[in-house]
């Protein structure tokens, strides 16, 4: 058996037993879409900071590094800030106003918050995660494929479908918990991935101060500011690398580990090993990159950079370990993902609109089936997709990743510590972010004069702000 297998395998073992230990938790949908609000600080930062990360951390940004060198890490400064910003600001008052309200949903959160009978935020919430979390999970899927295809010479699409149905089984089982849990594990194994790695290939190389001479040789446009990398590109590298730190207050799939903790006070402990997590990984995953330029040269598809690295630097079974950490990535991202969007058509549809009496066995039930289709429709995505350059998992999540974060990002923060914002104002503001970021995707004109996530994300505070100061003061005080 290729050696690689023994570490994939162990980990997906370990991913379903967690599932079916987990399954006699879930006996209402409290429990299936929050885990009952018991999360403990450590496990909703871990879980947290692995959903957030997807398999662009351990494919698309060693990849992007591979292609631009040391200008990516604009993008890791830009998502220690937003990390930062999501658990300064977000953490305390969400955990705080959903338990008040009862809310289960960000959408819950918006009608709650607004007193919004027409339910226009309800829905209008609900269209924005099942629009661009279907993009999500269909890139997280695509990660599957490149990971597996590559590692184990497989054909066509069978690692995409493999990786749904292990994702699919354990979110099936175990709901929320399970999706916690397997986050901490998986978020373990992505931060060994990112700091061993790059280690093991700079000790290859004969130290720091030999891959500088390298790149220098080679590629000096991969170091700061040397060779043909000039101060405009480098600002616009840095623009487009900070920018990543705007979405991180919008992402359904994170907030709800902050709303799941177990008591608020606890967001200031989970806000402080998060940003552990985050200062200890984040210098690696680009590193990678960096790293197999030098080592393998500049040949390969930018997001079989991980796993090439892997295998020529390591013992076959360590080398299966380091791809089920990239493994691990892409999992946890999907699993919360696809939780958050059947959370939003049992939650926010079936019981908030048609029945808010069915008992809660049904509810579980139908959360499954929900979780299904969603999986089923984004599946059918990723096997239309296709990855002409390469290149697919990185553009797909950042256009995914700036929707949601224009779409909920500003309306959420100004509801949370602005008074004033109004129901309108969360409604336009919504609707707008999630329009830009359909527009911005598709316009060169516009993706020439700015960065996608920052005109995105200003144009939906630009109109919360705005319809706010021109609603009623009423709209915005009801609730508040």
């Amino acid at each position: 058996m290729n050696p690689l297998l023994y570490g994939l395998l162990g980990y997906v073992v370990l991913m379903l037993a967690v599932g079916i230990y987990c399954y006699r938790y879930m006996k209402s949908l409290d429990d299936f879409v929050l885990g009952g609000r018991r999360l403990g600080p450590w496990v909703a930062a871990i879980s947290e900071r692995a959903s957030g990360e997807s398999s662009w951390f351990l494919l698309g940004l060693p990849g992007a590094a591979y292609g631009l060198g040391f200008t990516e890490y604009w993008s890791v400064i830009g998502i220690a800030g937003g990390i930062l910003a999501s658990w300064t600001f977000i953490a305390v008052p969400l955990r705080r106003e959903t338990a008040r309200l009862g809310a289960l949903t960000l959408p819950d959160y918006f009608e709650l918050r607004f007193g919004d009978k027409s339910r226009l935020l309800r829905v209008l919430s609900m269209l924005v995660i099942l629009v661009f979390y279907t993009f999500y999970i269909a890139a997280q899927l695509h990660g599957a494929k490149t990971l597996l295809n590559t590692s184990f010479e497989i054909e066509g699409d069978t690692g995409l479908i493999i990786g749904a149905i292990i994702v699919l089984i354990y979110t099936l089982l175990g709901g929320f918990l399970a999706v916690a849990w397997t986050d901490l594990i998986q978020g373990l194994m992505m931060t060994a991935v990112a700091v061993v790695l790059p280690i093991a290939g700079i000790a290859y190389i004969g130290g720091p101060g030999v891959l500088i001479e390298k790149l220098q040789a080679t590629n000096p446009g991969h170091l700061w500011m040397g060779g043909e990398v000039g101060q405009a590109f480098v600002f616009g590298a840095a623009v487009g690398g900070l920018s990543w730190g705007l979405g991180y207050m919008g992402q359904p799939h994170l907030l709800t580990r902050y709303m799941a903790l177990r008591k608020t006070a606890e967001a200031r402990t989970g806000g402080l090993i998060a940003m552990g997590w985050t200062l200890i990984s984040y210098w690696g995953a680009p590193m990678i990159g960096i790293v197999a330029l030098v080592v393998l040269g500049p040949d390969l598809a930018p997001e079989t950079v991980m796993p090439a690295l892997a295998e020529f630097l390591l013992p076959g079974w360590l080398a299966g370990i380091m791809i089920a950490g990239a493994t691990a990535a892409m999992m946890s991202t999907a699993d919360s993902q696809l939780l958050a969007a059947s959370s939003t058509l049992i939650e926010d549809v079936y019981v908030r609109i048609f029945k808010p009496d069915a008992p809660p066995g049904r509810l579980v039930l139908l959360s499954r089936v929900a979780t299904t289709a969603v999986m089923l429709i984004a599946l059918g995505l990723a096997l239309n997709a296709g990855d002409e350059g390469g290149g697919i998992i990185y553009q797909t999540v950042a256009y995914a990743w700036t929707g949601l974060g224009a779409s909920f990002g500003p309306p959420l923060l100004l509801a949370l510590w602005w008074r004033r914002t109004s129901r309108n104002g969360a409604l336009v503001g919504m609707l707008g972010g999630m329009i830009a970021t359909i527009v911005w995707k598709n316009s060169e004109v516009l993706q020439g004069m700015l960065d996608m996530k920052v005109g995105a994300v200003l144009v939906s505070a630009v109109l919360v702000v705005t319809v706010s100061l021109l609603s009623p003061r009423s709209d915005a005080t009801a609730t508040s």
